[in-house]
């Protein structure tokens, strides 16, 4: 049976929706602007891999909590990290609680003829599951593939993870069973009977997101040179690492 979500609502119509994505389980229904959801898990995959920040909620003591985290893409499980000395998500490990992680790229602001037409392009993911603390063994693999993600390269360049910093943190993962995404990838709502004035400008203005140039601590010795994983970052030689 199809569990039947309410979302946000978007007014432009008509538009070619990007949205895709296969659940492994009973998938989730996007009411509201249906033709927006996905099954295409190549899809649900580009935006987690394109995508470095996502927000983690789960309810505590009868209260929401949402905390924005870095996380990576690993396989058919979402990966994040917390610190062993507490915190909601590994009591909502600890107690299998149900969490829900989402994560949203905007790509554009469509810009229609009047306000109530106007739109966004973007692609959203939520993912509902019980997050499951990695195994002893496989804990320094992960952090690594979440610090590769985050800053490719960058382990190569520093001292190796001590055994107290391995003590202190905590991988969990989500699989990515349960999840529903949506999107919108189109022009602005118009044709040309519908009564607006034509010689006010209407389209989509691209959202283009770039590094800035780095800046060294201030303990860092003048002339240090620029690491690899810095440089390669900056001057987008990584065509994979998307931005934030």
């Amino acid at each position: 049976m199809l569990r039947e979500l309410d979302c946000a609502a978007n007014q432009c119509a008509r538009e070619t929706s990007s949205v895709t994505l296969t659940n492994t389980t009973a998938p989730r229904r996007i009411r509201r602007l249906a033709e927006r959801q996905t099954t295409d898990r190549d899809a649900l995959f580009a935006l987690l891999d394109g995508e470095l920040v996502g927000h983690l909620a789960a309810v505590v003591d009868g209260q929401p909590v949402i905390v924005p985290m870095g996380y990576a893409r690993d396989g058919d499980h979402v990966l994040v990290h917390g610190s062993t000395g507490g915190g909601f998500a590994l009591r909502a490990a600890a107690e299998r609680a149900t969490v829900a992680f989402s994560v949203t790229a905007l790509d554009g602001l469509v810009f229609a003829r009047s306000l109530f037409d106007s739109s966004m392009n973007y692609r959203s993911a939520v993912v509902y599951g019980v997050l499951e603390p990695v195994d002893d063994e496989q804990s320094e693999a992960a952090l690594l593939a979440l610090s590769d993600r985050l800053m490719p390269g960058r382990a190569a360049e520093v001292r190796a993870i001590t055994r107290k910093e391995a003590a202190a943190t905590r991988v969990l993962r989500l699989a990515l069973d349960d999840v529903v995404m949506k999107a919108r990838a189109a022009g602005a709502s118009e044709d040309l009977d519908d009564g607006e004035d034509h010689s006010v400008w209407a389209g989509v203005v691209p959202l283009v997101r770039t590094w800035g140039a780095p800046v060294p601590s201030r303990s860092t010795p003048a002339h240090t040179p620029t690491p690899d994983s810095v440089v390669a970052l900056t001057t987008g030689s990584l065509a994979e690492h998307r931005l934030p």
